[in-house]
């Protein structure tokens, strides 16, 4: 009996060892911290980190599996959130709350990092947010499953997943960030990973509908700065200046990301692409061209300026989010023959977007 109770000890302990070992120490040897600060302390019951700003797994790569960790919230404008399958700290995968949404259709969101981009502005909506109500006096446990394409995120042990969505940057093997407080810190606790569960259950995506009739593709500029399309008469050379050989498609059936082709974080002057189709018309005629654009625009037809237009995150009100759809017009005066429309889109942050349609197709061709 007493052989019988000492081997069920030794079980035990081991099995506790094995379990305590799934929590990934919170130590500079295991984690890089980033940003305003960090503290290191017992809160709540748990060995955390105060964290101001982000803090990056050391020497793990991860490709699949699961991320958990517990946060303690607060009631205040930031966006903690996970990284995983991050390269070079610029292009990956991401899950982050918006605290101070609490209950809001947009409480949360699931987007890719494209070229330090996060391009909300596009993937919005019930297919890559879900609300929820965030509880500010306890540990929120987080929960990220990865697969492939595939990812669903639990939050507080939900037995079914609260979100299900498409991955969208390549299938690689990246780092894993962690974010914290924004103005002050967060705790974070309990930090687990386990590139064997990748189980994923249910999954289910919501859809969303296409636009129709898009303008599928659209020929992408060099970078240059927006000021210098504040005189009209020195358009033509910002024209003529230009290099190309960059393309970007549309991508949710909504619009084409520009970030997917020029870095806006890349140390050069600039914050200006254009975006050109060309339109090849029987005749002379009026069409009229639906479009969006994120954050703002000048359009231009054969180089002439016809539009001018803000996008921006809050720039109607207080709660706009400047998403992208075919919230626009204008009325092309198409010449028979060749005619070259571009738009100068400018991007602050939220996604570096353009879309665009013309439903009347009578009669020309877009190129």
């Amino acid at each position: 009996m007493k052989k019988a109770i000492l081997v069920l000890l030794i079980i035990n302990a081991l099995f506790t060892q094995s379990n305590a070992q799934e929590i990934l120490p919170i130590d500079t040897s295991t984690w890089d911290f980033q940003g305003r600060g960090y503290v290191i302390e017992e809160f709540k019951g748990k060995k955390a980190v105060y964290l101001i700003g982000a803090m990056a797994l050391k020497d793990t790569k991860f490709l699949n599996g699961t991320i958990e960790y517990d946060i303690f919230l607060k009631e205040e404008r930031c966006y903690p959130g996970v990284y995983f399958r991050l390269a070079e700290e610029k292009n990956g995968e991401q899950f982050f709350m918006r605290l101070h949404l609490s209950g809001l259709e947009d409480a949360t969101q699931a987007a890719p990092l494209v070229n330090n981009l996060t391009p909300w502005q596009l993937m919005f909506g019930k297919r890559y947010s879900f609300p929820y109500t965030f509880n500010y006096n306890g540990w929120t446990h987080v929960k990220v499953v990865v697969n492939g394409k595939k990812a669903q995120v639990y939050l507080d042990y939900a037995t079914t997943p609260q979100l299900s969505w498409d991955l969208t940057m390549p299938v690689e093997a990246g780092d894993i960030l962690l974010r914290g407080g924004r103005v002050t810190g967060l705790h974070i606790a309990d930090i687990k990973i386990d590139p064997s569960a990748t189980e994923i259950k249910d999954f289910n995506p919501i859809k969303r509908e296409p636009l129709e009739g898009l303008v599928p593709s659209w020929e992408v500029s060099d970078m240059f700065e927006e000021k210098l399309l504040e005189d009209p008469s020195n358009l033509q050379s910002v024209i003529e200046a230009r290099k190309w050989g960059r393309s970007v498609t549309v991508e949710e059936g909504t619009a084409a990301n520009i970030s997917k082709v020029q870095d806006l974080y890349n140390g050069e002057p600039g914050e200006t692409v254009f975006a050109k189709i060309t339109i090849q018309s029987d005749k002379d005629q009026i069409k009229l061209f639906e479009f969006g654009y994120s954050d703002r625009v000048v359009t231009i037809l054969n180089g002439k300026a016809i539009y001018r237009g803000t996008n921006f995150w809050r720039s109607r009100d207080y709660r706009y989010l400047g998403t992208v759809g075919l919230f626009d017009g204008v009325y092309l005066d198409l010449k028979k023959g060749k005619n070259t429309l571009l738009l100068a889109v400018s991007e602050s942050f939220g996604g570096w977007l353009v879309t665009g349609r013309i439903k009347d197709m009578d009669g020309i061709r877009i190129k």
